[in-house]
């Protein structure tokens, strides 16, 4: 494209927009000197810039990193946000389409892994209609617990460890209960906040006595009779979002840092995979057995 050419009937000596010649402009822009019309001015701290020069000065600038190496996300969490909304507009789905659709087409249960294994991570965003205090609580856990870690980690570093928390959540239920057992919520996966909050605290030399009363105290409540919690998605949670939250916290430093932290997270993942694999195989082979 060829910028600064007067249309036809302009005088060749007069100012023209380079991305739209059609427009005489008289004010210029403080970097390239080329004049730049009202749609293409861009405020700057000195004068007036065009649209050009801050896109390639947006592309040039360095990017700000956290001390976990994730891009400093300046303002309120937004990915939690976004998670919590998920979670509440699924929940709102649930009274609106009759007759539990939504729970039996998306929460899990082992036996399903093999047909429908994305189960394991849609069934984090849905919640007991029977129970209000589950997304209640679950969602305060969560902004709580989000807005400490996103800022730290930063949001696309957050919102991994959030998901492998919630796959993790799902792998302990189909390892430690029966193959019937129907699970739906965000617990593991805020478990697994709750483990990489303890690690990025240790880490950073902070307390973490209210972290494990609040894990123990969640602990209990789960083995509670009638509690009707599955504290297996809270133990695979809390365990995968504490490791993942190590991997993050002690790669070291240098060029190679993010390669070493998304290595070790993918290879927490293919762990779990690993044994999602040999369990499913073990419940085929015993349902086959039987027949």
């Amino acid at each position: 494209m060829t910028y600064g050419l007067p249309t036809a009937g302009t005088p060749a000596d007069v100012p023209v927009c380079p991305r739209h010649p059609d427009r005489v402009s008289y004010v210029r822009c403080q970097r390239c000197g080329r004049p730049a019309c009202p749609q293409c001015q861009r405020s700057a701290a000195v004068g007036i810039q065009c649209v050009d020069c801050v896109n390639q000065a947006a592309r040039t600038a360095p990017v700000h990193r956290t001390s976990y190496g994730g891009a400093v996300a300046a303002g309120r969490p937004l990915a939690t946000y976004v998670i919590i909304a998920l979670c509440v507009a699924v929940y709102l789905l649930e009274w609106v389409i009759p007759h539990d659709a939504i729970f039996l087409d998306f929460a899990y249960a082992p036996f399903l892994t093999e047909s429908e294994p994305w189960r394991m991570i849609t069934s984090a965003f849905l919640h007991s209609q029977g129970v209000l205090l589950h997304i209640v609580f679950n969602m305060y856990a969560l902004w709580i617990l989000g807005s400490a870690l996103e800022p730290v980690l930063g949001r696309v570093r957050y919102v991994a460890l959030y998901m492998l928390s919630a796959v993790a959540g799902s792998v302990g239920v189909l390892l430690l209960t029966p193959v019937d057992t129907p699970v739906v919520g965000a617990s593991g996966a805020i478990f697994g906040l709750f483990g990489a909050l303890f690690v990025i605290q240790r880490h950073r030399g902070g307390s973490v006595r209210q972290i494990v009363i609040l894990i123990a105290i969640n602990a209990v409540i789960g083995f509670l009779p009638g509690s009707n919690i599955a504290w297996q998605a809270h133990l695979g949670g809390l365990i995968a979002g504490g490791l993942g939250a190590a991997v993050l916290a002690y790669a070291p430093k240098g060029a190679r840092r993010s390669l070493i932290q998304w290595s070790g997270l993918a290879l927490l993942l293919l762990i779990m995979i690993g044994l999602t694999v040999v369990r499913t195989a073990m419940i085929h082979s015993q349902v086959y057995g039987q027949l």
